[in-house]
C-alpha cells in the first residue's frame, strides 16, 4: 500500500485488532440514486406523488424524506445521504457497562488467569435461572483489546494468556519433537484400549516445558480429567528424569498408575528404568506425531502464562510449580464441560 508499517499498526492498536463493524442500510431503504432522482424531480417541479410512482415508493415515503431534510427548497441528495448514514449509527452501551454485576464477575476472573471463553462458559452454571448473567467470549475479547471502550481496565491484558495487544487468527502449527532411537520401546499403540475413550482415569501424557540455560519443567496430564502435575528437574538427563518422575507417580493412588505416554525425546531414553520403579509401563509416541498426546500438547500452550518463553525455569521450586499446577486444575475447561480438572478428576474417581 505505500504506507509506513509503524501507522497500520497505530489502527490495527487503537482497534484491537479486531475489524470495526460498519452498519449498513436495508435493501428497502432510500438509495444514493433514489435521492438523486428526488432532487432532480424537485427542481423539475414534479409533484411528490409522480416522484414516487416513478421510484416505486409509497408517497409518504418520498414526502417525509424531504420533509427531514429540509423540504422542497433545501433538499439535497448527497446531503440527504450523509444525514441517513449517520443516523445508523448506534452506539449501542456494552452489555458490561450497563449491568455491574456481570461486570464485576468478568473483573474479578481474569485475576484468577481466567480466559474470556472459560468465563463466559463458567456463567451458566453459576447463574442457570439469571439470564442477564451471559455474555459472548468475543464480546469480552473486545472490551478488553479495542481501547474506545473503557468498561475493563486495561491491565486486564496483562492476565490474558498471551498476553496480546492484538487479536490474531489462529494459525495451525504441528509440532515436531526431536526424534531419538529407543531401546526397546513400547509403542502408544500397545496402550490399553480403555485409553482412547478417556473413560478411565490413570492414563497419563507426558513432556517436557523448555526455558532457556538448560532449564526445564516435566508435565504429567491425565487424560480423562486433563489433571495436571508439574515436577521439577535439575536437568535433562535421562536418568534424572526418570527418577524424578517415578518419585511423582509413586505418590498416585493405584486408580491413578495406569500407563504414562511419552514422546520420543532423548529424556525418555532410559524408559526402562522408569517403569522398573513404578511398575507402570511408560508408552512412547509414533515419530513425528505430537497429535498422539493432545492433551499435553494444549496444556504445554496454558502452562506458557506461567511458564514464559525464553525465561531460566531453574528458579521454580518444587512448592511455586505445586502452586501454578493447582491454578490449572482449578481452572474451569471447555472441554470438560467448564468444570474445573480437579472437580472432574475427583467426580470420576468418586
Amino acid at each position: 500500500m505505500g504506507i509506513n508499517p509503524g501507522s497500520i499498526h497505530i489502527v490495527l492498536h487503537w482497534c484491537g485488532g479486531i475489524a470495526p463493524y460498519r452498519r449498513r442500510p436495508r435493501r428497502d431503504r432510500l438509495t444514493l440514486s433514489d435521492r438523486e432522482e428526488m432532487s432532480r424531480g424537485i427542481a423539475c417541479g414534479e409533484s411528490m406523488r409522480c416522484i414516487a410512482e416513478r421510484l416505486e415508493r409509497p408517497v409518504s415515503t418520498v414526502s417525509r424524506e424531504v420533509g427531514r431534510n429540509g423540504g422542497t427548497k433545501a433538499y439535497r441528495a448527497a446531503s440527504a445521504q450523509r444525514n441517513a448514514l449517520a443516523s445508523l449509527e448506534r452506539p449501542k452501551p456494552c452489555r458490561l457497562d450497563t449491568n455491574e454485576r456481570l461486570r464485576d464477575y468478568v473483573v474479578e476472573k481474569p485475576r484468577l488467569d481466567w480466559s474470556p471463553e472459560q468465563m463466559a462458559g463458567e456463567l451458566p452454571l453459576s447463574f442457570p435461572d439469571d439470564e442477564s448473567m451471559r455474555i459472548s467470549h468475543e464480546t469480552i475479547y473486545k472490551t478488553i483489546l479495542i481501547q474506545a471502550r473503557g468498561s475493563l481496565e486495561r491491565e486486564l491484558r496483562a492476565h490474558l494468556r498471551t498476553r496480546r495487544k492484538l487479536r490474531k487468527s489462529r494459525a495451525s502449527t504441528t509440532g515436531e519433537p526431536k526424534q531419538g532411537r529407543m531401546v526397546d520401546a513400547v509403542s502408544i499403540r500397545q496402550r490399553p484400549s480403555e485409553a482412547d475413550d478417556r473413560a478411565i482415569p490413570g492414563h497419563w501424557e507426558g513432556d517436557l516445558v523448555l526455558g532457556t540455560i538448560d532449564s526445564e519443567v516435566a508435565t504429567l496430564v491425565e487424560r480423562t480429567s486433563r489433571f495436571l502435575m508439574l515436577v521439577r528437574l535439575e536437568s535433562k538427563n535421562a536418568p534424572h528424569v526418570s527418577d524424578a518422575l517415578a518419585r511423582h507417580v509413586k505418590t498416585l493412588p493405584a486408580q491413578l498408575k495406569r500407563s504414562p505416554a511419552w514422546d520420543r525425546g532423548s529424556e525418555m531414553a532410559d524408559h526402562k528404568r522408569f517403569t522398573v520403579d513404578t511398575g507402570v509401563q511408560a508408552c512412547l509416541c509414533d515419530p513425528k506425531s505430537p497429535w498422539q498426546r493432545g492433551g499435553s500438547e494444549n496444556t504445554n500452550g496454558l502452562l506458557r502464562q506461567y511458564l514464559p518463553r525464553g525465561k531460566n525455569l531453574s528458579g521454580y521450586t518444587q512448592e511455586e510449580l505445586d502452586e501454578i499446577a493447582l491454578r490449572l486444575n482449578t481452572r474451569p475447561m471447555k472441554t470438560l464441560g467448564f468444570m474445573t480438572p480437579a472437580a472432574r478428576l475427583e467426580e470420576v474417581l468418586r
